[in-house]
């Protein structure tokens, strides 16, 4: 049997902490929480959950903590997860037989320090804000330890990395709750300032204080952010980490998307990214708002056709981090070019797609209502048609339905949509 440690630092993981060791249990050997200085229940809850609970003063390095906890655990291999990180029970088993799978396997099994997967990060309505990578489990071996204060990470060589993408590392740490409770952003900003001023020009931890920076809402910090993202995009690639290059682009391409007086500076970003990044869905999918905008819906339609293909059967998508996280991304503009080609059956597919994703989007929902009637729909055909999306028996569906109705001036089916869902609450 493969020995299984479970890993984490905490400070204050009071809402974290049952769940963040209970997801685990069934397969670890061993949980050991190094607490940094929690003044809330958390060690209580974690010692009454078995977890083995070490102090650690804090010292403003995320890595010292973290190789304190590595050092006291006894498994073959190591879960170091953050308190608001889990697997679900699906990939937990997963996991499992892919451990085991490696141990079998004497290539693997002698080079493969450690696993690489994706991680998600969901906001509070459970919905994925963007897909990034992580490395969360290795072996536990003298060779890998994690280096730098802030954002640390382990210092592997690539050869002994696997990647494994049948597993799927949820995060709600970045939810606007989990902001707001942890206060980690003014942390993590205090923290890279000071990583900063102890070095001469690092620009990967400019790139990480600007990501930081660009939540605040002060023009100062926004124009700080702006200054660092700029800079690691004409700084040169053999500069910083490329992967936040692609964070670079994307903040300063969603900054300018809708300012006419940036039109110029969005154009040539969204030419530059896809240069550098020629297969990333995100920038193809920049490349192509672009393209509607200036009402190049065939050259839209065909970019975006070919990343929709790609996100269906497993093609190479590049670095995204957004786009496969939030495929509405590509169906709103998708809807955009149908809407300029004239193709009707293609605004009515894209828009129900959105719509399957997030029913209360009205400025979506009203023009397809619109759309329907001018094309002669009856209200029971159009009734037919939304309950692909909404559920016509639910009167809150129906207020959404009839509130989108009123929004573009449909008046009659409005009133029709609102008495079928009183005529509900009335019998139920």
């Amino acid at each position: 049997m493969l020995k299984i440690s479970q890993c984490m630092i905490v400070k204050n993981e009071e809402r974290n902490i049952e769940h963040a060791l209970s997801w685990a249990k069934s397969i670890v050997y061993e949980q050991i929480v190094a607490d940094t200085g929690s003044s809330d229940r958390t060690k209580e809850i974690a010692e009454r959950m078995g977890a083995k609970v070490l102090e650690f003063e804090w010292v403003d390095d995320f890595s010292a903590a973290k190789n304190f906890a590595i050092e006291q655990a006894m498994g073959d291999w190591i879960l170091f997860f953050d308190a608001d990180e889990y697997l679900t029970a699906e990939d937990t088993k997963k996991l499992m037989e892919y451990l085991e799978q490696i141990r079998q396997d004497p290539e693997k099994s002698q080079n493969c320090l450690a696993i690489n997967s994706k991680l998600v990060n969901i906001d509070d309505s459970g919905k994925a804000i963007s897909v990034y990578d992580a490395m969360r489990i290795f072996k536990n071996d003298e060779a890998v330890r994690y280096v730098g204060s802030i954002h640390e990470r382990l210092g592997i060589p690539s050869e002994n990395v696997v990647w494994y993408d049948a597993i799927t590392v949820m995060h709600t740490g970045y939810s606007e709750s989990a902001i707001k409770e942890t206060n980690k952003i003014e942390r993590n900003i205090d923290l890279l300032r000071k990583a900063i001023a102890a070095t001469e020009d690092n620009m990967a931890l400019k790139v990480y204080l600007a990501d930081s920076l660009k939540t605040r809402s002060d023009e100062e910090s926004q124009a700080e952010a702006e200054k660092y993202f700029t800079e690691a995009i004409e700084h040169g690639a053999d500069k910083i980490f490329y992967k936040l290059r692609v964070k670079a682009y994307i903040h300063l391409l969603n900054k300018h998307a809708n300012n006419p007086e940036k039109r110029m500076e969005f154009e040539r970003l969204c030419v530059k990214a896809l240069a550098e990044f020629p297969n990333s869905l995100d920038f193809e999918y920049y490349m192509a708002s672009l393209l509607n905008s200036k009402g190049n819906y065939k050259e839209a339609w065909d970019i975006l056709k070919a990343g929709e293909e790609k996100l269906k059967n497993g093609g190479d998508i590049g670095i995204a981090y957004h786009a496969q996280a939030d495929p509405t991304m590509l169906y709103t503009q998708l809807l955009l070019s149908a809407q300029g080609l004239g193709d009707t059956a293609a605004v009515i597919e894209y828009a129900l797609l959105i719509l399957e994703y997030d029913k209360t989007r009205q400025e979506v929902l009203s023009p397809l209502i619109a759309k329907l009637l001018a094309q002669g729909k009856t209200p029971e055909e159009l009734f037919t048609l939304l309950s692909e999306v909404y559920t016509i028996s639910d009167p809150n569906d129906l207020l959404i339905i009839a509130r989108a109705a009123t929004g573009c001036g449909a008046a009659e089916f409005a009133r029709l949509v609102i008495t079928v869902a009183q005529e509900i609450i009335q019998a139920g």
